[in-house]
């Protein structure tokens, strides 16, 4: 099997429908599958998935078990050679899965991709390229880990490498909205860390891919529409928990120890990028 697809989804029935919808149209003859894990709905989600997509395997979880785990669930149960999270609010375009595992099949250095974001309005999102909110950027700029990310905006403006709308280019962050990886690559890195249950699990695992040596790129031909739902009210009690104890549980992963990588002869950080104009 070429390609499996899953989708993480808590209570976002309406949304989940125009995704899916999207997905059967967007999947064009590719040999694949789609496997919804649901995180404890309380809305009609399970019972629409049931009733009008037989053909998707639903995982029901009792509880919520936050995003990283119960992708790490949806993953386990899949068997395509291509892995592809996405949001249950996003619309792909009518050849986004055809033009993506194209690319794919054509680079084999290309171990992780993203495509072009758009939000409701047709707006660029740069989290796109980028794959950081402007919280997770001050972060890796306090921290001091920001140099290991020379493509991701974090501080000089003028930089001259840095990845454009429609440059097709490698990045060091993929953004979990759509997040396209390498079977082997998601095992060899270790899965998505569960411990990060709402925020950050697709930076941690975009991170670790960079530090093996993987390659993770911006692919700008295609796009989709993210309506970014999921979002929390920035000064909820959930929100700051979540948020910054994805950014806590970073630091002690990263900061204090760097992990230990076993490939011979391999540069931590590789020190250029491949840029396609």
């Amino acid at each position: 099997m070429k390609l499996s697809v899953v989708v993480v989804n808590n209570n976002r029935c309406d949304l989940l429908k125009l995704t899916l919808n999207s997905l059967i149209i967007s999947v064009n003859g590719i040999d694949n599958e789609v496997i919804i894990v649901d995180n404890a709905s309380t809305d009609s989600s399970v019972e629409t998935l049931n009733t009008d997509y037989p053909q998707f395997k639903v995982i029901s979880n009792k509880f919520n078990e936050g995003i990283a785990k119960a992708a790490n669930q949806g993953i386990q149960a899949s068997k395509g050679e291509y892995i592809l999270l996405v949001n249950p609010d996003v619309i792909l375009g009518k050849e986004t899965l055809e033009k993506v595992t194209a690319y794919m099949n054509e680079h084999e250095d290309v171990s992780g991709l993203g495509v072009r974001m758009l939000g409701p309005q047709g707006t660029f999102l740069q989290e796109s390229n980028r794959g950081l909110t402007k919280p997770w950027i001050s972060f890796f700029k306090l921290t001091g880990l920001a140099k290991h990310f020379p493509k991701s905006r974090l501080s000089n403006r003028n930089n001259k490498e840095w990845v454009q709308e429609f440059q097709t280019s490698e990045i060091d962050i993929l953004n979990g909205a759509f997040m396209l990886v390498r079977r082997s690559v998601f095992y060899e890195v270790g899965g998505f860390d569960e411990r990060f249950q709402l925020f950050g699990y697709d930076i941690d695992l975009s991170y670790r891919m960079r530090l093996a040596g993987f390659k993770n790129y911006y692919y700008p031909k295609t796009y989709i529409i993210n309506f970014q739902s999921q979002q929390m009210p920035k000064f909820s009690w959930a929100f700051i928990k979540h948020f910054y104890g994805a950014m806590i549980i970073f630091a002690s992963k990263y900061l204090f120890k760097l992990p230990e990588i076993k490939v011979p002869g391999m540069q931590l950080y590789p020190a250029q990028y491949e840029v396609e104009r």
